[in-house]
């Protein structure tokens, strides 16, 4: 499937401002990088957390294309999905879902309290198809230029849904 085909959903654009400014298209696909506060280490158990969150949204509030859960940080890949009534569930919407619940799982796992993600996020709406292959290929071998792996298959915090396509 193309990139362009997997567009196809119109609405309004919203633009808004933390420290980054943040561009919204209704239909777009984004990049997405968000970090542990302070550079906290992310134990294996609390990689385990912040995958599943972000997969158990996936088909209800975004379509999710790919991730990959480090120990400081983490990459996706989404569209947004239209809302009940209409609108798109927008990237603040999305990740204050993924943050929230994480972190208040992985405080609980760790015993601890507080800040577990920075509150900014990276996002970056994904303009064709060679951006988009570029940033699904950087995410499966985000791992391997860590030098954690050799192989991205062999991570367990990777998720790629190439829908019976080959997204390399």
């Amino acid at each position: 499937m193309k990139y362009r085909d997997r567009l196809g959903m119109t609405g309004e654009s919203r633009t808004y401002r933390r420290n980054l400014p943040h561009i919204e298209e209704p239909g777009s696909i984004y990049f997405i990088t968000f970090t542990t506060d302070g550079e906290s280490v992310l134990p294996d158990k609390a990689k385990d957390i912040v995958l599943d969150s972000i997969k158990f949204h996936a088909g209800k509030k975004y379509r999710l294309y790919a991730c990959v859960v480090m120990e400081t940080h983490v990459h996706f890949i989404i569209q947004p999905l239209k809302e009940p009534n209409g609108g798109f569930f927008s990237i603040a919407q999305i990740m204050h879902s993924i943050k929230s619940y994480s972190a208040h799982k992985i405080n609980k796992l760790c015993n601890t309290a507080g800040n577990v993600w920075l509150h900014e996020n990276y996002d970056r709406i994904i303009r064709d198809d060679d951006e988009f292959l570029d940033k699904v290929n950087y995410i499966q071998y985000n791992p391997i230029k860590a030098e954690i792996i050799r192989k991205p298959e062999d991570y367990r915090w990777l998720f790629l849904d190439n829908n019976g396509e080959k997204l390399e």
